[in-house]
């Protein structure tokens, strides 16, 4: 049986994870009415959310207890495996009819057990990564791509429709993060691509904010060179979305493909070069600080000088 759909007047929600998206996630959320339960890692990166209403719980398991929905937006697939079946996670602490929400960017294998080990208790789960950066998490945004049970998407829709612009329903447990590798692997090309040419027109001398203004609104424009090159023009490294996720992130798109039996050489090539910032001692910029690591190769620094 499906899940009544999320109100402010009904629903209680709690929230693990309050990073470089997740605070602003879960603060729509507070501002469309809900009562908002919190727990994060570090208690200092919640106060924000706890001074605008929100309540706080030493676990996700507490979290749990005292919600029907849950969304959870941490790091890596080993944390949400800790926070939602972990010993003190939220699976440990909800009642059945529970909805477990995870939009970490996490392997579509975990995203089925969690699915599974849901069901078996009487709850319910969602996998609903997203896409955006912190720039679509704060305005809301969000293109969020969700995997399970199609009467529980329906019952979430109004939670997602605070946070995102862009919300689909991609199939049964795991097709969310399946999407996710779909969109990561298309930026990570991306990502090269901006970095190449914007190292292009500098080396040879052209005015780069200039170059920017001619080709982002034509048939090269991306999401990336219209959001992210102007970081990179203004030397902002700052994370949006971390180098180190990233990696994880093109990690695991390269197992599944060895899964599936594909060959993506852009994906291998990025990756690699996502790597290098990490031995760089990159790992915590944005991801929009590949230009570093492409830069080197020619020898170079950014910005490099004129030829």
């Amino acid at each position: 049986m499906s899940p009544e759909p999320m109100s402010p007047e009904s629903t209680r929600v709690g929230w693990i994870g309050t990073g470089v998206m997740g605070a602003s996630m879960c603060g729509h959320l507070l501002r469309r009415g809900y009562r908002v339960t919190v727990t994060t890692r570090s208690r200092d990166s919640a106060d924000g959310l706890l001074a605008a209403g929100a309540t706080w719980a030493d676990s996700p398991a507490e979290v749990a207890a005292g919600s029907d929905v849950v969304f959870s937006m941490v790091g890596l697939p080993a944390d949400v495996r800790e926070v939602l079946l972990g010993p003190a996670g939220a699976l440990a602490g909800a009642e059945p009819g529970t909805v477990l929400v995870d939009m970490t960017t996490s392997e579509p294998a975990l995203a089925v057990e969690i699915g599974r080990a849901a069901g078996e208790i009487g709850m319910h789960a969602l996998d609903a990564p997203v896409s955006g950066g912190d720039v679509g998490a704060r305005n809301a945004t969000l293109s969020i791509m969700v995997g399970g049970p199609p009467g529980v998407f329906e019952a979430v829709r109004p939670g997602f429709e605070a946070m995102g612009a862009t919300i689909v329903r991609q199939g049964d447990h795991g097709a969310g993060q399946h999407t996710k590798m779909v969109n990561q692997i298309l930026i990570a090309s991306t990502m090269v691509a901006m970095s190449e040419g914007l190292l292009y027109a500098s080396r040879v001398g052209l005015d780069v904010a200039g170059v920017l203004e001619s080709v982002a609104s034509g048939a090269a424009g991306s999401w990336s060179l219209s959001n992210l090159a102007p970081r990179v023009l203004g030397g902002d490294f700052a994370p949006g979305f971390f180098v180190d996720h990233m990696v994880k992130d093109l990690g695991i798109a390269l197992a599944e493909a060895r899964r599936a039996r594909l060959a993506l050489p852009g994906l291998a090539l990025a990756n690699q070069l996502y790597v290098a910032l990490q031995a760089q001692d990159r790992g915590r910029d944005g991801a929009q600080a590949l230009v570093h690591a492409l830069a080197s190769l020619s020898g170079l620094e950014w910005p490099p000088h004129p030829a």
